[in-house]
């Protein structure tokens, strides 16, 4: 098969100065790359491709030769040497850090570790807003040395990376560079340790921290407060504390992303003849009129009683389940009366005043219809 065009290859023009070469190379290489694609045979075929391209182009004295003999410029040798002078290897070393977050091209300084603390609230808290009290136990700064791990104060350039805080690793053509495992990135050594910290720079120690509990948070929320985890190896920067928020069960609320719900008993009675009930919500009591005829089930609505969304700012409704309780411990009189009463269900008429019961037997009847069939 034969060669595509070098220029077609990076997608550039003829005239393309170092500058567009090296962008073009990149975003072919970042797209292709093998640790990307894996799985794509094609894919690894063009990062291969892009990379000649770019390592001839890249090249004063090659791309002079390749202008003016195409690829037979380097059959048989014509082109001298397989080396180049190109920054194929800086360029890789920038398509690393992107594929592996490496802080595009530059190597970081070790940081703190970031922490998680469960915060358990109540429903109230919650849906209100607080502010806590917590106490985590975690790696601080060292307070005799400052954060610095050095007995005297001083410090030296690290002898591996020369005080620049990475160091380049080569294979080839390839050229990644890398946090120093020496110093941690911080370019610098420590001649006499700490003796608290033994030059850590950091010891364990509990801080009690305030957290501010925004209204309207929920299970699994997470509030993160910067720089609050665990202090960075010698005078680095410390990580961050994400604290995550679990609510209570509550005895009468059952929460529903911004709504509430609840049960509201109803004595037999009160379903039957209708009438007004307080119900409990969570900034006082408000009134529901129970119409007569209620059933188990129903359900009333109160508007903007329930909880205030963090997010959006709306806020949802107090959902009134009601259950209607049957009468327990019935005194002899009542048993009476209430033998009375449902004697009176007879006749014609007895359906009209259960019509769940009647549908409920319909249903039943069509049932073991089709069953005997």
């Amino acid at each position: 098969m034969s060669k595509r065009c070098y220029y077609e290859v990076l997608s550039v023009e003829r005239t393309a100065n170092d500058e567009e070469l090296k962008k073009s190379f990149r975003r072919l290489a970042m797209k292709y790359h093998p640790d990307r694609c894996p799985d794509d045979p094609a894919a690894q075929e063009k990062f291969k491709e892009a990379k000649e391209a770019y390592e001839v182009l890249s090249d004063t004295r090659k791309r002079a030769l390749y202008d003016r003999h195409g690829h037979a410029a380097f059959e048989h040798g014509m082109g001298g040497g397989h080396g180049f002078k190109g920054d194929v290897g800086d360029i890789f070393g920038d398509i690393f850090s992107d594929i592996f977050g490496m802080g595009g091209g530059h190597a970081q300084a070790r940081r703190g570790s970031d922490l998680r603390y469960l915060l358990e609230l109540d429903l109230e808290e919650a849906v209100f807003g607080i502010d806590k009290q917590i106490k985590v136990p975690t790696l601080v700064e060292c307070t005799l040395c400052k954060g610095s791990g050095s007995q005297d104060g001083k410090t030296s350039p690290c002898a591996t990376c020369r005080g620049h805080g990475r160091v380049r690793m080569q294979n080839g053509v390839f050229s990644i560079q890398q946090t120093c495992p020496r110093c941690a990135g911080t370019g610098k050594t420590v001649t006499h340790p700490c003796k608290r910290c033994r030059g850590e720079g950091r010891v364990r120690d509990e801080r009690t921290l305030s957290v501010k509990v925004p209204a309207g948070v929920d299970t699994g929320d997470r509030i993160r407060l910067n720089g609050q985890g665990e202090a960075g190896p010698a005078g680095t920067v410390p990580g961050d504390l994400y604290v995550e928020v679990r609510v209570r069960p509550h005895t009468v609320f059952q929460r529903e992303g911004d709504h509430l719900h609840c049960e509201i008993p109803v004595r037999f009675g009160q379903a039957t003849l209708g009438a007004v009930l307080k119900v409990p919500t969570l900034d006082g009591e408000a009134e529901i009129n129970v119409p007569a005829e209620t059933q188990t089930g129903k359900v009333f609505r109160l508007r903007g009683k329930g909880v205030k969304s963090v997010r959006s700012g709306r806020t949802g409704d107090l959902i009134c389940h009601v259950v209607v309780e049957t009468p327990v411990r019935l005194t002899a009189t009542q048993r009476e009366l209430l033998q009375q009463f449902d004697a009176t269900f007879t006749g014609e008429n007895a359906a009209a005043h259960s019509p769940r019961n009647t549908s409920w037997l319909k249903g039943v009847k069509k049932f073991w219809e089709r069953v005997m069939s």
